[in-house]
């Protein structure tokens, strides 16, 4: 399991997931927190490509060894991209968060609401109340 980390680039979700914005799109995913909170992920139930997603609503399920968890969209826009290794291998959204384990890609309908996410040190500080 991956540690316990908040990179600064991404952008990040009270909901506990993170954005990684270049450009007009975004590759979305669930923080460290979330994937030590949920356990070991034994399956993603991924959108269709194509499938338009809305900030602060479910968009795909995670099924952990605990519970099914609703993934919560952090940024608006449509699916282009889903990370198909996870269906043979769910578990490096434990072992990598940030990096295999990313969920989906999106291109971004309104960029705006990038402002409305927090930083990694506000993240962090939000973890910590």
């Amino acid at each position: 399991m991956a540690d316990a980390t908040y990179p600064d680039d991404l952008r990040y979700h009270e909901e506990h997931d993170w954005a990684r914005i270049e450009e007009d799109q975004a590759t979305l995913g669930i923080t460290w927190f979330a994937q030590d909170s949920l356990g070991e992920v034994v399956f993603f139930d991924p959108p269709e490509v194509g499938a338009t997603v809305q900030k602060d609503s479910s968009y795909a399920e995670v099924e952990s060894v605990k519970a099914v968890s609703d993934v919560i969209a952090p940024l608006s826009g449509e699916i282009v991209e889903v990370n198909d290794a996870l269906q043979d291998n769910p578990e490096k959204v434990n072992e990598d968060p940030y990096g295999d384990g990313w969920l989906v890609k999106i291109r971004l309908t309104s960029p705006e609401e990038a402002e409305t996410l927090l930083g990694g040190a506000e993240y962090r500080k939000m973890l910590d109340r």
